[in-house]
């Protein structure tokens, strides 16, 4: 096997890009993308989810070529998005990137914890109703659920890297597949039954009963959700630094955004027309929640769901556990914590460190804990996401692109940047006070320690 030019055996593909990258891109929340054309109406939240799907893939392009600095084929490495930023753009802008950015990733881990703990919930309780009626007091343990969780990832936290987590992208990426088919399968029988009797509204919905003042902030907080569908530009060139080489990185890493891109916005269009087709303005936050029928087949789409997260939860995990790492081997390069032991077992041999081991394990219990803390901390994550996506996917893209292909100021390219930020930042301030609104409007009916499961 080739070492690369930096000492490091990279065994990535084209094939382990994608997975990767779906992974990180689609995700649960795929499940509500109906609702958020809802608010919407049908041009125009299609026409938005259109657009940051385009948005994405041109700005993913650009941060592809800054792997590589100052040539983007042959220059030196930026194995992470922050490397990128302090080798363009100065140690100054580093310190605002990585608070976002792994404010971000962390808030994403802690909202995977809560998700998964109701997709659990979700098949508990349909056990109980099939055994002892529709009508039946059937309560679930949430908590449980999300300790449950938080063990399993512990386990799968020793993971060495992202890289050697590829088989968990894999499985994860095909129960995404897995789960919004089926949801896309049961609005299009749906439909079918209705003799295709598309419901909705072309324009802005309005729907009866709902305060004026309501419904503004669901459209802000949809046209935030469905900007910020596609994220997956945080972990765009840790996925990227998975990959070997030859061929170029930066060029796999251009049909990776393709693929993931590509693959992810015919999904969600297709999700999106057919879950709002099948129930128009009246279609639930959670697709699969909406059907009463076939409920074994809703369970397999849940199950799916949990899988999808499990494996997700590592792909945002990966990338802090590798900050803090480099950061303790940096600082404390002969500790203890840094010695590698090996476990031989017949078929198989364990290599850790105490660092390891025990870093990672107590990060991911106090995820854990925060999750069970804060449940409706769902609606934070949102305003996480609203206040991240212009800077992360667009203006440090754009910048750090301008500074390494040398764009110069009052070109074409250049103005063209400026007016794409420019909307961009209207989209971030819109989606922020969407998502302030649902924070205060989750934060009236939450209880530490208490998850609202269904």
């Amino acid at each position: 096997m080739d070492v690369a030019d930096d000492g490091r055996m990279r065994t990535g593909t084209l094939w382990t890009g994608v997975a990767h990258a779906f992974t990180a891109t689609i995700g649960s929340g795929i499940l509500a993308l109906p609702w958020c054309v809802a608010q919407l109406g049908w041009i125009l939240g299609l026409f938005v989810l259109a657009s940051f799907a385009v948005i994405t893939f041109y700005t993913a392009t650009l941060v592809s070529d800054c792997y590589r600095t100052p040539d983007p084929v042959n220059g030196r490495r930026n194995c992470t998005y922050m490397g990128a930023v302090r080798a363009l753009l100065g140690p100054r802008n580093v310190l605002i990137c990585g608070i976002i950015q792994y404010s971000n990733l962390w808030g994403s881990m802690i909202g995977y914890t809560i998700t998964t703990a109701i997709s659990m919930a979700a098949l508990k309780r349909s056990t109980c109703f099939h055994e002892k009626g529709q009508r039946a007091t059937c309560e679930v343990p949430g908590n449980l659920y999300m300790l449950m969780f938080g063990a399993f990832e512990v386990i799968l936290s020793q993971c060495p890297n992202l890289e050697k987590a590829a088989f968990l992208s894999v499985v994860a990426a095909a129960c995404s597949l897995v789960y919004s088919c089926i949801a896309i399968g049961l609005s299009t029988a749906k439909l079918i039954s209705s003799n295709f009797d598309f419901k909705g509204s072309f324009m802005v919905a309005h729907q009866p009963g709902m305060a004026s003042s309501t419904k503004i902030f669901h459209a802000f907080q949809a046209f935030g959700n469905l900007a910020f569908a596609f994220n997956y530009i945080t972990l765009l060139l840790e996925i990227q630094d998975t990959l070997k080489s030859p061929p170029p990185e930066n060029k796999v890493m251009k049909k990776v955004t393709l693929c993931s891109v590509g693959g992810t916005a015919l999904f969600y269009i297709f999700m999106a027309c057919t879950g709002y087709g099948a129930f128009g303005n009246e279609v639930p936050g959670n697709i699969l929640s909406g059907f009463y029928n076939l409920v074994w087949l809703v369970d397999v789409a849940n199950l799916a769901v949990i899988v999808h997260l499990i494996g997700a939860y590592q792909v945002y995990a990966q990338p802090i556990f590798a900050v803090h790492e480099r950061w303790l081997g940096s600082k404390w390069p002969t500790s203890f914590l840094n010695r590698i032991h090996t476990i031989k077992f017949r078929f198989i041999t364990i290599h850790f460190t105490l660092g390891r081991l025990l870093l990672r394990s107590i990060f991911v219990m106090f995820t854990t804990l925060v999750a069970m803390i804060f449940p409706f901390f769902t609606a934070v994550l949102g305003f996480i996401g609203a206040i991240s996506f212009w800077p992360l996917t667009v203006y440090f893209p754009l910048t750090m692109y301008s500074v390494q292909a040398k764009v110069k100021r009052g070109s074409s390219t250049w103005i063209s940047f400026q007016v794409l930020g420019l909307v961009c930042l209207v989209v971030t301030l819109i989606a922020t006070v969407g998502s302030i609104a649902d924070i205060l409007e989750h934060r009236k009916h939450a209880k530490l320690f208490h998850i609202d499961l269904l």
